[in-house]
């Protein structure tokens, strides 16, 4: 079989506002009404230019591929900026792109004969996605959302490239079934985790470049994350502003200072008080200023995100103006070990500083007890 003559033919599918509401607080982008609260607060779209990392990866492998995308900002406008040729099958019906959108696109590329859909978005973008094409076709996500349960998604938009082009090459490449999970945004934003269970998608079965889904910690766990909070807590030091990233772990930190805490956002802490909650990215950067700031956060279980899951509040600007060597991460040596020696991972939405985020990095996993663990931009990456 001449590769030339049968192209992979890929769907393009980008949910355009996935994860818009991330950076300034809102924690979801479901509806019209959050994209629109997301945008006027100054919100940028992510979705799009993270598919065109992708697909980059395509042109300058220069492999076999035929790309059907629906048009504009669903598709069609960032395969052509990644340099590939793109077949437009159909055009969003309004500006504000829906659901609906997303679930007529998904039919229209199936029903056209692809190989494999690729789509960026978050755990509502693949429900909508499973519920057009069932399991018929292959998927293959591009992480853009907030906080993402679903493993039916790449690490990154690079990891998402690699696959795609091992694909064209022809080379084999095993399947699996991924869970589509989701959440309810509201109970989310009221600092509730609902994760459920909708169905599964078929899914590369790269354990290396495809996220794993999100699973919690045991109960045995609590003293290890109190004994490693109270150690940070003596650390902490006068002047400094501490960014206090999401998650349960964290707020076990904010309860020892006796501080509310935002379970599922950003606060700040200075001198053993609350300087501003659930703050955005730009509020960050306006309370910091130019004095000394660090980041406290942790590990998401089972997948091994430090940024880009359910944190963007802590945008690559933020993240720069900390440095590296201000990064405080809490993670157990129990939540360490259910990674499998697979690395943490960071996808903060700029490719350089991922890769300047990249080696080795202190965790905080007891009382007295620090431990080296590599970072990497994905699971089988090496810094």
């Amino acid at each position: 079989m001449n590769p030339q003559e049968n192209p992979l033919v890929i769907g393009l599918l980008v949910n355009p506002f996935a994860g818009l509401g991330g950076a300034v607080a809102l924690k979801g982008s479901d509806g019209a009404q959050v994209v629109r609260e997301a945008l006027a607060r100054g919100a940028v779209p992510q979705a799009g230019p993270r598919a065109q990392r992708a697909l980059a990866l395509l042109a300058d492998a220069a492999v076999p591929v035929r790309v059907l995308a629906w048009g504009g900002d669903m598709g069609a406008r960032w395969a052509e900026a990644a340099g590939l040729a793109v077949e437009t099958l159909g055009q969003p019906g309004t500006e504000l792109t829906s659901a609906e959108d997303t679930r007529v696109a998904a039919a229209a590329l199936q029903a056209a004969g692809i190989d494999v859909l690729l789509f960026a978005g978050g755990d509502g973008t693949a429900r909508d996605v499973l519920d057009s094409l069932g399991g018929v076709v292959p998927v293959l996500g591009i992480p853009a959302g907030c906080k993402m349960h679903s493993a039916v998604y790449a690490v990154n938009p690079e990891a998402a490239g690699r696959l795609l082009v091992a694909l064209a090459r022809g080379e084999l490449v095993n399947v699996t079934e991924g869970e589509v999970r989701d959440i309810d945004e509201d109970a989310f934003r009221a600092g509730q985790v609902r994760a459920r269970y909708y169905g599964s998608l078929t899914v590369p079965a790269d354990a290396q470049l495809l996220q794993q889904v999100k699973c919690g910690a045991p109960e045995q766990e609590d003293l290890q994350v109190t004994e490693a909070c109270a150690w940070l807590l003596e650390r902490m030091e006068p002047g400094v502003t501490y960014l206090m990233g999401s998650g349960s772990t964290v707020a076990e930190l904010m309860a020892q200072l006796g501080l509310p805490n935002t379970l599922l956002g950003v606060d700040l802490v200075r001198d053993g008080a609350l300087l501003a909650a659930d703050v955005t990215a730009d509020q960050i950067l306006a309370q910091v200023g130019d004095g000394p700031a660090r980041v406290v956060l942790t590990v998401i279980g089972g997948q091994g995100h430090l940024f880009g899951r359910g944190n963007q509040q802590l945008s690559p600007a933020v993240i720069r103006r900390v440095g590296r060597d201000n990064l405080h991460v809490l993670a157990t040596r129990r939540k360490l070990a259910s990674l499998a020696g697979r690395p943490l991972l960071v996808d903060t939405g700029d490719a350089a500083l991922d890769h300047e985020l990249c080696g080795l990095l202190p965790v905080i996993a007891g009382y007295e007890d620090e431990v080296l663990y590599r970072v990497a931009t994905d699971a089988g990456a090496v810094p």
